[in-house]
């Protein structure tokens, strides 16, 4: 599976690089939404197949929260380990991180505040992001485990990355993976202001 996305995402740069003329790639914003939508409606009808997967979730309770906060946590932390080995500003690094992969919306809110060269590594750094989790999600779920999986993800967990969790995990990893890119995508406003004013 991780070996068809890569090579899917990297046909995509290719053709986009090469052959894909401009009057269409104006509207490609649209394009991926529809693409999106498609593949989120199969996720629903594949979750939807599943009777008692409500009932699990509801049995886990707010438990379901530690795995957002987990993801939050390790990312910031890790990004400012990251920031401590290239010499950055802890707040900075801590930033980058605090993107949760939500690359549009950290790099705009990094820019916006006059954070150039750090908006454009917040960009980078959550664009790798999105793509190595659409490579290595069906490995962990695979090899580490389901739950562990959507780590990876982030904030993408919801959107882009769910159809992958979903093939790759089962419809109850699935609802998780929904509601931890849904509270990973709040927070990502919220926490990326606060990290760097430290």
């Amino acid at each position: 599976m991780s070996l068809k996305i890569f090579l899917a995402v990297l046909l995509g740069t290719g053709v986009g690089y090469f052959f894909l003329p401009a009057t269409i790639s104006s509207s490609i914003g649209i394009i991926i939404d529809i693409g999106l939508m498609v593949l989120l409606f199969f996720v629903g009808m594949d979750i939807g197949k599943q009777k008692d997967v409500f009932q699990k979730i509801k049995k886990m309770g707010l438990r379901i929260l530690l795995v957002p906060a987990a993801i939050i946590a390790g990312s910031i932390i890790g990004s400012m380990l990251a920031g401590l080995l290239l010499k950055m500003p802890i707040n900075e690094a801590g930033a980058v991180g605090a993107g949760l992969g939500w690359y549009t919306l950290s790099s705009t809110m990094l820019l916006a505040d006059g954070y150039i060269e750090l908006s454009a590594l917040a960009f980078l750094s959550n664009v790798f992001r999105e793509i190595m989790a659409l490579i290595l999600i069906p490995i962990i779920a695979k090899y580490v485990g389901k739950i562990e999986s959507l780590s990876t993800a982030g904030a993408t967990a919801m959107d882009t990355s769910l159809p992958v969790i979903s093939a790759s995990t089962d419809p109850e990893t699935a609802i998780i993976a929904f509601i931890t890119g849904v509270i990973c995508t709040t927070a990502v406003p919220i926490i990326l202001p606060i990290i760097l004013k430290l």
